[in-house]
This record gives structure tokens, sequence and C-alpha cells, in this order.
């Protein structure tokens, strides 16, 4: 068996500007923004008494959202179709729209699952967990002796 070492420098190619031709095609406006699915950002965070996660979601409405609990994990997710609904028999462009997306957390054992609430604001899922009461954060002096 002979190893050959992968050369990807696009000089070397035997057709000059022929991968110039794709990249340019596929890098086109029109290919990113249909074959791109957006998965918002995520911040999870934990306060005292709760975890919070905040999605950065803009341009939906709180129906929009599906949240479920399995076991242990917290699914969101979104699913969109959207169509121009222009009753023209002699339209020259119509456009349908769909996407979809879905994000998991897995909760921690000091979790409360039965304790989640989620409010959607200015284009941000907020999602706070209750802690268990043994896993609040317990605090005291210690003195030294």
């Amino acid at each position: 068996m002979t190893l050959v070492k992968f050369n990807n420098n696009r000089n070397q190619s035997l057709l000059p500007g022929f991968n110039d031709v794709f990249d340019s095609i596929f890098n086109d406006t029109f290919f990113n923004d249909r074959m791109v699915v957006r998965v918002p950002a995520a911040n999870v965070s934990e306060s005292e008494n709760n975890f919070h996660v905040e999605l950065a979601a803009p341009g939906l409405k709180k129906e929009d959202f599906k949240l479920s609990l399995d076991r242990n994990v917290l699914n969101i997710s979104v699913e969109q179709r959207r169509e121009d609904n222009n009753d023209q028999k002699n339209y020259s462009k119509r456009e349908y729209s769909y996407s979809s997306w879905v994000r998991s957390f897995t909760l921690l054992e000091s979790a409360n699952a039965d304790n989640i609430e989620a409010s959607y604001t200015d284009g941000v899922l907020k999602i706070d967990i209750a802690k268990r009461e043994e896993a609040k954060l317990v605090r005291r002096q210690i003195e030294i002796k």
C-alpha cells in the first residue's frame, strides 16, 4: 500500500480556474442563505437559585418555539414555514421558506426539572431552571481557631 500526500494547493490543478468557478457558485449568497442552518447562540449561566439559558433567536414569535423535557434533556426546537401567498396565477417568482433547528441541553442532577420557566422578549428566549434545595449555595462564616 502506498500513501500519497494530499495537496490542497489550487495552483497545482490540472484545469486552472476549474475550482474557482465552483467556489464562486457555491459561495454565492443564494446558496449560503438556503443551505446554511442557523442555530442560535446560547449563553448558559448559574445563579444562587437557578440555572439560566438564553438563546438569541430574533425574528421569531413565542409560538414558534417548542420546549420539551425528555428524561434530563431539555430540547428547544423551532420549525418555521413561510410562504408568499400571492394568488396571482402569472407570477414570475414565488418563494417558499422552511427552516428548523433543535438545541439540546442536559440538565445537571442538581436541577429541579419540575420548576422550569421560559419567556421570549426582544429576540431572546430565556429559560430559568430552578435548583434543588440541597444544591443551592450555602454561605456561612467559618470561625478560625
